[in-house]
């Protein structure tokens, strides 16, 4: 079992899918951060017996911030907070999904800035390193201040309330899950009910596990252009590294060598068509540097985001125990996030449609020498007809997606909230996008597979050949119709979720650039 030390700082993409995605992995507080958490906590509460009133503390909430709350009732005033904020729909959240929230809330309270003891943050690593995950509804925030609803759910499971997954993968009653398992509910003190809640972990769970898929996915889309551009007797000229210099964009001028890499300087395929008097390809062959790279250097910016917001204080009120002072601010309203998880939407939404575009010239004789539609017996067979279809469907409903959350604002709170991200809503589309962009792709290799068959004795470049070679271990060349639905799902199983398919090109190649 290794071990994951969160320290308030440092934590990346590929450290939170370590803790989502791999329930062995033991995760731990650093000592330093353990002495942050101790200090903020003790000038809290020297502050509360000195009768220093403040917001979130011995106050009410959001338009109650004028209420002030006893002493005698400040537990019972944090318990009604997560209770009553307790209000999320929809759906649940995945597991994973949760377990990188937890890991994120963490995280951020481990900074010492929300002035909660060690025992909150302790608790929070108990029931991920227990596999103890709670049922969070993925639909009611509105992404200020912070992700309230999905995570006050969070935190009543940890006041042992609320519901938690259970062995058999139903949600079961939180307070029966601790009692079979001996782990007593956390008992929430002053200001920790609100420092469990407010923040944007929800959003940026979401997406930065979303982001780590994107970025295998923006490689698959590389070598899916390359397979098609084989199977359409396409040129290399355009990917010459004297073009991208001229325009120095970095995601440009990787997806020019990723594609020169993969297809070489020269195939059977590419010989056999020199002289042919075609000057330009299509624009979704020649311009793949240019779509591809973009998406690339989109995503390279949602990354970059998304691992300052994953090592960031998004309290409110956000305790500064050297400078005395507690201080009110808005680091949980969630645009940051909202207006990244939207352009990576946008971003991915491009990269299908550009694959869908080279589904419909991999179909279409008039810009091939293939038979209509992929089919060998044409008229017999409606060959790849309704795989394109299909693609172009998934292309469709992400234009819908892609419309961006973050440009909309309801009021909430009486009008004391009146501008809020709905990053959570970008964060979920951006997902959705992610995965109807991965079914266009897989549909691409399945018929840029079928294409190289059909220019058979002709063999493709050799990182094409790699992926051509993987992808008939399990999917056959379709000499008449069958359910393709089943190939599309077969090649997507096996080799697309698990990146095998980049892998074992990159195994052929070398690495490919992001």
């Amino acid at each position: 079992m290794s071990a994951m030390i969160l320290k308030g700082e440092g934590l990346s993409v590929q450290d939170l899918a370590q803790i989502a995605h791999h329930p062995d992995v033991r995760v731990e507080v650093s000592a330093g951060a353990r002495e942050a958490m101790k200090a903020s906590r003790s000038y809290i509460e020297n502050r509360i017996q000195r009768g220093d009133v403040m917001y979130g503390v011995n106050t009410g909430f959001g338009a109650f911030s004028s209420v002030r709350i006893s002493d005698a009732e400040i537990e019972t005033l944090q318990r009604n907070l997560i209770r009553s904020h307790s209000a999320g729909i929809g759906e649940p959240f995945t597991r994973e999904q949760t377990r990188a929230m937890m890991g994120l809330r963490a995280n951020t309270l481990a900074r010492g800035h929300s002035g909660v003891r060690a025992e909150v943050v302790d608790k929070i690593l108990e029931f991920l390193n227990k596999n103890i995950i709670p049922v969070i509804p993925s639909q009611g925030s509105v992404g200020a201040s912070g992700d309230l609803a999905p995570l006050s759910h969070l935190a009543l499971a940890l006041i042992g309330e609320g519901e938690i997954w259970g062995d058999d993968g139903r949600p079961q009653s939180a307070a029966k899950v601790l009692s079979a398992k001996g782990v007593a509910p956390l008992v929430l003190q002053a200001k920790e009910g609100l420092s469990l809640i407010n923040g944007c972990q929800v959003m940026t769970g979401v997406g930065m596990l979303a982001a780590l898929r994107a970025q295998r996915l923006l490689l698959m889309a590389d070598i899916a252009g390359a397979l098609s551009l084989e199977g359409l007797r396409g040129s290399r000229l355009a990917f010459d590294p004297l073009i991208a210099a001229t325009r120095p964009h970095p995601g440009e001028a990787m997806t020019a060598r990723n594609l020169l890499k993969i297809l070489g300087s020269q195939s059977a395929i590419s010989e056999s068509h020199a002289g042919c008097g075609r000057v330009q390809d299509s624009y979704s062959l020649r311009c793949m540097p240019a779509v591809h790279g973009a998406a690339k250097d989109a995503l390279r910016q949602v990354w970059k985001t998304l691992e300052v917001e994953a090592n960031s204080s998004t309290d409110n009120p956000l305790v500064f125990a050297a400078e005395d002072k507690v201080l009110s601010c808005g680091n949980f309203h969630g645009e940051p996030v909202a207006m990244q998880m939207d352009f990576a939407g946008i971003a991915l939404s491009v990269v299908a449609s550009i694959s869908e575009c080279r589904i419909s010239k991999l179909i279409n004789p008039a810009f091939s020498e293939l038979p209509a539609f992929l089919a060998p017996n044409g008229g017999l067979n409606s060959g790849h007809m309704i795989v394109q279809v299909a693609a172009a469907a998934l292309v469709s409903e992400n234009k819908v997606l892609s419309h961006p959350a973050c440009v909309d604002s309801i009021p909430t709170s009486t009008d004391k909230e009146d501008h809020v991200s709905m990053g959570t809503i970008a964060a979920r589309k951006f997902e959705k996008i992610l995965s109807n962009a991965e079914q266009v792709l897989t549909m691409e290799l399945l018929s840029g597979a079928q294409a190289i068959d059909l220019l058979a004795p002709l063999k493709p470049a050799a990182g094409v050949a790699a992926a051509y070679d993987l992808i008939r271990t399990r999917v056959p060349f379709a000499k008449e119709d069958r359910i393709f639905a089943h190939d599309v799902q077969t090649l997507y199983r096996e080799f697309v979720a698990g990146n095998r398919l980049v892998d074992v090109v990159q195994k052929t190649v070398g690495g490919l650039e992001w």
